[in-house]
């Protein structure tokens, strides 16, 4: 019988991705940029804090801040 080798296996990752490409993600976001704050809180605390908000004539973001703040403030 002859000794023949395995076939080779083809590689699936593809090329490298273009320098062009990867640069963009090592620049440091500008600080006033928005950025997603993802987390889940119970239903009736969302409803709670966006009817308090559309009463304030605020935005829920614009409570979320605003609460932190004078958190902050409080407790340093």
């Amino acid at each position: 019988m002859a000794n023949v080798p395995p076939p080779r296996k083809k590689s699936r990752k593809g090329p490298p991705p273009a320098v062009e490409m990867t640069i963009g993600n090592l620049e440091k976001i500008e600080p006033g940029a928005l950025k997603p704050l993802n987390f889940k809180v119970p239903a009736d605390f969302h409803r709670e804090f966006k009817v308090y908000a559309s009463q304030q004539g605020m935005s829920m973001l614009e409570l979320l801040q605003e609460g932190y703040k004078v958190l902050r403030g409080q407790r340093g």
